[in-house]
């Protein structure tokens, strides 16, 4: 894989955020990724988190203009990193703008317990909507390259026995009520000349160890720079977060940055095995990768 020569990674929506500072918190993750690559530098937005209006009164706190995004990423269908996402795409004010996303996302996706619950893609940003918003839809299975040196993953290959069964979502097919296993799950892999590959991901629906061995077979090589995002590690066990927390060790990370789905109990095992390496995402948090 061809490298960038630097990224930013912006946490512009997140469930928590730190002491002190003036940003707004919401249920769900949005980042900004700014990418360069010698003249060129591409923005690119991954995830809307739920609701619009905190993300865009963090993006004016951060001083980022909407109409300097270049494309769109949506992880997976989930409405706390879909949900708003026309009304962001007004904001961003461009036409055809690339919203990158896996052919399923618009799939009816629900829970049942502790009631029926549709999760997944909300009416207000269906395919109409967000091409009425000025958006073009890139739905791939595949990996996608976005510039050199940043991909989209495309379907993430299920490796482990014992990851993305956390929770029970369902789906309907022909009729029938049957178990959601995710398949649009997608990340977006970087790599930064001198520094490695940088892995960012919304929920790790697929396995967090999973996204990330894929992370080293698509960018061909033997340890990863950084992976953050949420790990979905929130409603496992405790056997589960430790299988998971020392199998992502065994990948070779260098730096572990996770928040919203993670859930404390895992934060304090990636604290207890990456130490200094391991941070609590927040809202409003930048990170800096080049050599």
């Amino acid at each position: 894989m061809e490298t960038l020569d630097s990224l930013t990674v912006t946490i512009l929506a997140e469930d928590s955020v730190g002491y002190e500072t003036p940003y707004l918190g919401q249920h769900g993750i949005s980042f900004l990724l700014r990418a360069v690559r010698g003249s060129i530098t591409r923005t690119i937005l991954v995830d809307v988190a739920q609701h619009p209006d905190p993300l865009l009164f963090n993006m004016d706190l951060l001083g980022i203009d909407p109409s300097s995004i270049d494309t769109v990423v949506l992880t997976h269908c989930h409405y706390d990193h879909t949900q708003g996402l026309a009304t962001i795409l007004e904001a961003i004010g461009k036409e055809d703008l690339p919203v990158v996303a896996h052919p399923d996302i618009f799939r009816l996706n629900f829970i049942t317990a502790p009631y029926f619950r549709h999760v997944g893609v909300m009416a207000a940003d269906a395919p109409e909507r967000i091409r009425e918003a000025g958006g073009t839809l890139v739905l791939v299975r595949d990996p996608l390259e976005l510039m050199p040196g940043m991909t989209v993953s495309g379907e993430v290959p299920r490796v482990t026995e014992y990851e993305g069964h956390e929770m029970a979502l369902k789906t309907i097919q022909d009729g029938r009520v049957v178990s959601d296993p995710m398949v649009d799950e997608v990340a977006v892999y970087a790599s930064i000349a001198g520094v490695g590959t940088v892995v960012v991901t919304g929920c790790s629906h697929a396995g967090i160890v999973n996204i990330s061995r894929h992370a080293k077979v698509m960018t061909e090589v033997d340890s990863l720079a950084a992976v953050i995002g949420g790990f979905h590690l929130i409603e496992s066990t405790p056997e589960m977060i430790r299988r998971s927390v020392a199998d992502l060790k065994a990948e070779t990370v260098g730096r572990v940055l996770a928040g919203h789905c993670t859930g404390f109990a895992a934060q304090v095992e990636l604290n207890a095995a990456f130490g200094s390496s391991f941070e609590p995402l927040r809202t409003g948090n930048v990170y800096s990768f080049s050599a």
